[in-house]
């Protein structure tokens, strides 16, 4: 059947099959193409992109190694634009490539597994170092990285791009790597480990995602006029002011507290999303007076409390909630929120007039069968008062169910999805 593709092919004009060969990047379906024909073998220098799996070489020969088989396929294209490289290689072999396709390439990503591994003085240059070569890249993605010295980079001009997945990393490292990378639009950095403070300054940034791993504590100070999106992983002190173009905004902590956040008028935020297990209701109350026009919210918080003590949310006025957010379309709420959303004062100042103008999906996340009838007079008044409400969604989370009140509470939620069968689902 490959043979009979390639007699057809060979039929082609010598310009249609170049172009077609020209999209194949797996390096092994290049190896193959270079023995099916003389009009093929003499198309592959015009391919564009290189990819190596990481088991493409798991069986090489007595005296082969991948550094050379690489550098080989690289020196047979023309013009090589992006380069992906899975499979283990050393700093010599990289920076061999480099020298030879540095000037043309666009994209590089490298699986860099040197997590542990520290070069000494008389090794040479680090594949960090030898990243220099490739001063045109656009686009540059890095996988184990170890990044507690300043990687020796001039400035990349035109890279918009800087991801980097699983680092090793010291504080000063980070801001000479931003130093050398000025105009990034899209910068994502995902378990990061030994940062402690940040300081991010990118007048051009528009998209940032941020990973800190660890004890939760780290503190972030961005500075970037431009954003538009923003997540944030790990952080305790989180200070951005620039946020006039900001419309998508996450931040959770996982394993530490959430202190302080600073930010300015998210005026044009849409969507908002705030997780963890224990914030300081000032962070939290600060940052839903400052989201009043979005349109999208996510809460999943389980405790408040400034110290080691794990409080529960103070009680917020539903009818005063909805109105200091008009334009709510999505809501949803877990535990603590949805318990503090359903104190038995929260629907007593109900105007005749009242209504949730915008509200269209709720999701209901719900934990215990305490104020059972707070709740249930809850979820009545978002049916009730959501006007435009189509879909409510609840989900029942490790309710104890051996007590005689969780069997109640859910007998009554039954009968409230029975009620409202076209809006409420359970899960």
């Amino acid at each position: 059947m490959f043979g009979y593709c390639a007699q057809r092919m060979d039929c082609l004009p010598d310009a249609v099959v170049q172009y077609i060969l020209s999209t194949i990047s797996n390096a092994k379906d290049v190896a193959s193409c270079n023995s099916v024909s003389k009009k093929w073998k003499e198309s592959m220098p015009f391919i564009k992109s290189l990819f190596f799996s990481r088991s493409i070489f798991d069986n090489l020969k007595v005296g082969q190694t991948s550094d050379c088989i690489i550098m080989q396929m690289v020196m047979s294209i023309v013009k090589l634009e992006e380069l992906v490289v899975y499979c283990p290689f050393t700093s010599v072999g990289l920076a061999s490539w480099l020298l030879h396709a540095g000037s043309s390439l666009k994209n590089l990503e490298l699986r860099m597994d040197n997590l542990v591994e520290q070069n000494t003085a008389d090794e040479g240059p680090s594949k960090l170092d030898c990243i220099q070569a490739a001063r045109n890249l656009e686009s540059l993605r890095l996988w184990g990285v170890l990044m507690v010295q300043a990687p020796k980079w001039d400035v990349f001009q035109k890279l918009q791009s800087l991801e980097i997945v699983g680092v090793r990393m010291e504080d000063p490292a980070l801001a000479e790597a931003l130093r050398a990378t000025p105009n990034l639009t899209h910068l994502v950095l995902l378990g990061c480990e030994g940062l402690r403070t940040v300081w991010i300054e990118l007048q051009r940034l528009e998209h940032c995602k941020l990973d800190f791993y660890g004890s939760g504590s780290s503190s972030l100070t961005l500075t970037a006029p431009k954003i538009e999106y923003l997540e944030v992983q790990g952080c305790s002190w989180i200070r951005v002011r620039e946020t006039s173009c900001l419309k998508n905004l996450i931040i959770a902590n996982n394993t530490g507290r959430v202190y302080l956040l600073d930010f300015g008028k998210l005026t044009a935020l849409e969507s908002l999303s705030i997780r963890g297990v224990q914030w300081c209701w000032d962070a939290i109350n600060k940052m839903l007076q400052l989201a009043s026009g979005v349109q999208h919210l996510y809460m999943k918080v389980e405790f408040t409390g400034d110290f080691e003590a794990l409080l529960p949310f103070p009680e917020i006025d539903f009818v005063d909630f909805f109105k200091s957010h008009p334009k709510l379309k999505t809501f949803d709420v877990h535990g603590a929120m949805f318990a503090a959303l359903c104190q038995k004062n929260s629907l007593k100042n109900v105007d005749s007039d009242f209504m949730i103008p915008c509200l269209e999906e709720v999701v209901i996340t719900v934990r215990s069968p305490l104020n059972a009838e707070q709740k249930m007079n809850t979820l009545e008044s978002m049916v009730k008062f959501g006007k435009k409400l189509k879909k409510m969604r609840i989900k029942i989370l490790r309710m104890k169910s051996g007590h005689s009140s969780a069997d109640d509470f859910f007998e009554d939620i039954c009968r409230f999805r029975y009620m409202n069968h076209k809006l409420v689902s359970i899960e």
